[in-house]
């Protein structure tokens, strides 16, 4: 299935970039994970990628969330990608954002590796420590 195609302008350029679902396993959990995928000069130009594992956690075991980006998300991305070495006149190639090398979150997403490298870290105890700093347990399903 062909991801659908979105625009955004900022900075007086337009932008097209593209979500497509896909979830990953974690230790002991499944979490919906989008990768984001932005152009800034045209389908040849230097893309970005961004793998947003969602943050949101489940009462009932291996199951994914409905989280998706939105328009203000992606322009955060691309905020964040454009300080840190992106050119998006460039032709070809793809700039990654790695949650090895980017200090990266949106208030409902992680970046992560765990698409790319199944050796990346544990995306369930990400997710659950993102939730509640200082844990990596899962919160009770009647938590607040």
């Amino acid at each position: 299935m062909r991801a659908r195609l979105r625009k955004l302008y900022a900075g007086g350029r337009e932008f097209v970039w593209s979500g497509r679902l896909y979830h990953v396993a974690g230790d002991r959990d499944c979490h919906r994970c989008v990768r984001l995928r932005v152009w800034g000069a045209g389908k040849n130009s230097h893309a970005l990628e961004a793998d947003l594992l969602s943050k949101a956690i489940l009462p009932w075991g291996c199951a994914t969330d409905g989280s998706y980006p939105t328009p203000q998300d992606v322009r955060n991305v691309i905020d964040y990608a454009l300080t840190h070495g992106w050119d998006p006149g460039l032709v070809g190639g793809t700039f990654f954002l790695s949650e090895r090398d980017h200090a990266f979150e949106l208030p409902g997403f992680l970046l992560t590796d765990r698409l790319r490298d199944d050796g990346a870290p544990d995306p369930t105890a990400r997710v659950f420590g993102a939730s509640e700093p200082g844990t990596t347990e899962p919160l009770p399903a009647s938590a607040p």
